[in-house]
């Protein structure tokens, strides 16, 4: 299968060849490809098009898909065994602009409906924007534009079929500040759960009222269970988590719009992967993709990268993970024992040279 995308000469780049495998399905190896053609000497009865940087970013994306589709046919509609799910992990740049982050939450899960995902996660404070950055301040912010966005999403959930973890504020009663919450929404378009940032900084307790309790929902024979940000410094929560037989955290972070030099681009994703080694999880990381930020990662239960974005830009990561796969797990054998606080492996021994740790 060959398409070709016909561009104006004056933006010759060549040729771009990107061949899709497909797994063996029913005994048969299928392969698609698609062409991305620049040149004026390709296909000259086809009109020649001037287009932007981002449409044509925009018209390979969803020509991929398409191919993927076409090259998969068991993608489009597919019954996921127990224990397997798809995840799409989305970044855009969130802003103080309630009804543009509306826009993105919406155009980013249908581009996740696309790929035939069981749940789509966004960042922190996706659809309201964040306190301290976007918003100096939470006086006279506009909540009847964040329920008419939220009930956008929610009916487009509906619509779609497609679980959600959304990035919001959850106001509270007057006198109390609001949470800085995540909802999960189901496929049929309601709110099942909302897990409230347990830690926040001291600047952001200026804004909002911290959380108090775990958030653990299943999808398709899955455990999941949700964190927020600062939440990451915080490994008893994992653990936690891991009490709790969670074996998928959708993390979202808004570390976007930072100062030159930074730290946390590359200390974040290393703590979120420690985690995961740590209690044999997936981590699904979101954050915002606003300047000087950091990309969207899946990471495996061993604490390796199985994918991520790039810096800075809007996407979608689409992942398929499965918790039935055997993966890396050097704690495996002694995590029980340490979290019943048993803080050693094997068995200890009584003996008198072993007591005296003050000679050799």
């Amino acid at each position: 299968m060959s398409i070709l995308l016909w561009k104006d000469p004056l933006h010759l780049y060549g040729e771009l060849t990107v061949t899709l495998w497909a797994a063996s399905m029913r005994g048969q190896s299928l392969t698609g490809s698609f062409y991305w053609a620049q040149g004026s000497n390709s296909l000259p009865l086809l009109p020649r098009l001037l287009i932007s940087k981002k449409v044509e970013s925009l018209i390979i994306r969803h020509v991929c898909l398409m191919c993927l589709l076409i090259a998969c046919p068991a993608l489009a509609g597919e019954v996921r065994p127990s224990g397997q799910l798809a995840v799409a992990t989305c970044q855009f740049p969130v802003s103080a602009d309630v009804q543009a982050n509306g826009k993105w939450v919406r155009k980013q899960m249908r581009e996740a409906d696309l790929a035939n995902v069981d749940i789509v996660h966004f960042s922190e404070a996706a659809l309201c924007g964040y306190a301290e950055v976007d918003h100096k301040t939470l006086e006279g912010f506009d909540w009847e534009e964040l329920y008419k966005q939220t009930d956008s999403v929610l009916q487009l959930a509906s619509e779609l079929k497609l679980w959600v973890v959304l990035g919001s504020m959850h106001r509270l009663s007057e006198g109390h500040k609001p949470h800085n919450c995540l909802y999960v929404i189901g496929p049929d378009g309601k709110i099942v759960d909302r897990y409230d940032k347990r830690f926040c900084t001291s600047g952001e307790l200026k804004h909002y009222s911290p959380g108090d309790h775990f958030v653990k929902f299943q999808i398709n024979g899955v455990p999941c269970g949700l964190l927020i940000c600062y939440d990451v410094r915080f490994p008893e929560l994992h653990r936690e988590y891991s009490k709790l037989g969670v074996r998928v955290i959708f993390h979202s972070f808004y570390n976007a719009r930072q100062k030159e030099g930074s730290i946390h681009p590359v200390i974040m994703p290393i703590t979120a992967r420690a985690r995961a080694a740590t209690n044999n999880m997936f981590v699904s990381l979101s954050n915002s993709s606003a300047p000087r930020s950091w990309p969207c990662y899946m990471i495996t239960p061993d604490g390796l990268v199985s994918g991520k974005l790039v810096d800075d830009e809007p996407g979608v990561l689409v992942s398929q993970i499965g918790i039935n796969r055997k993966y890396y797990d050097a704690a495996g054998a002694y995590r029980r024992d340490a979290i019943d606080r048993k803080l050693n492996s094997g068995t200890t021994v009584d003996d008198p040279r072993s007591k005296d740790r003050s000679s050799y």
